[in-house]
């Protein structure tokens, strides 16, 4: 069986509530070995403290774009106090999931460029590498990247051009792919996925979220009652074999590069005998 880390699994979510040690446990019998819980807000925090200890995970602290509305700036001055208390602790690896998301109306983009370029600052400050929130702003956190070069890390869902993938391979990041290029009408991500340099790719689920196509269900089908299928690690070796098969190689391969990939940009996970 390959051996996979999942680079992105927000296993505090609360679509997980019910089973969540059920659900770590069922993707380890997947080959999924390790896990990066990435926080979304400052009510998180200790949350995913908490669960990658439990689980022997690792995990970033930081604000998403999208809760930026409800945060505060005092929330900045939280985040570096935690990061400060938290440096010695080897579950630690990123600061994230931070960034910028000019897809979803009605965010106020300033607030949200304030927000990650404080968190950018605070990533420097602790030489961490940041997992990335990317959404149609590509091009605005390359500006801010190179303004203030971070330490590398993750384009978690990268759909962006090719040229944009390789402005943020020449700074030092990795790039995810996850359910999303499962989607046969995802054209570019696929090529994307086939055609970029094997040393820059890791992979993720963003579970719950960006289900796989076999778990995606229509809009009519969920009016009709039909539940929309839940993501979950545990998909992730098949999501990775689609991969492999777009890129013409062994899966057992790409997860062993993959797996190198994670680990270089995210500090070498110092703490974890990853067995391959």
């Amino acid at each position: 069986m390959s051996v996979w880390i999942d680079t992105h699994c927000h296993l505090d979510a609360p679509e997980f509530a019910a089973d969540r040690d059920a659900v770590r446990d069922l993707a380890r019998a997947a080959g999924v070995a390790h896990l990066l819980i990435p926080a979304v807000e400052r009510s998180h925090w200790q949350q995913v403290i908490a669960l990658a200890h439990r689980h022997g995970d690792s995990y970033a602290l930081g604000i998403h774009p999208l809760f930026t509305p409800a945060a505060e700036e005092a929330d900045i001055l939280a985040l570096r106090e935690l990061l400060q208390q938290q440096r010695s602790d080897p579950h630690l690896v990123a600061v994230g999931e931070i960034g910028l998301d000019f897809f979803v109306p009605g965010l106020d983009v300033e607030r949200q460029i304030w927000f990650y370029e404080q968190q950018i600052k605070l990533a420097r400050e602790f030489d961490l590498p940041v997992i990335l929130h990317v959404r149609k702003s590509s091009d605005r956190l390359l500006k801010t990247l190179r303004q203030h070069p971070a330490v590398g890390g993750i384009a978690h869902a990268f759909n962006g051009s090719a040229q944009q993938a390789q402005a943020f391979i020449d700074l030092g990041f990795k790039l995810g792919f996850g359910g999303a290029l499962t989607y046969e009408r995802a054209l570019k991500l696929r090529e994307l996925a086939a055609c970029l340099p094997l040393d820059s790719l890791v992979m993720e689920t963003d579970a719950p979220d960006i289900p796989p196509h076999w778990l995606y269900t229509t809009a009519e089908n969920r009016a009709q009652g039909q539940a929309q299928g839940r993501n979950s690690p545990a998909e992730l070796p098949r999501i990775a074999q689609q991969v492999a098969q777009l890129r013409g190689m062994e899966v057992q391969a790409l997860a062993q590069a993959c797996t190198a990939n994670a680990r270089a940009a995210l500090g070498g996970l110092p703490a974890f005998k990853i067995q391959e």
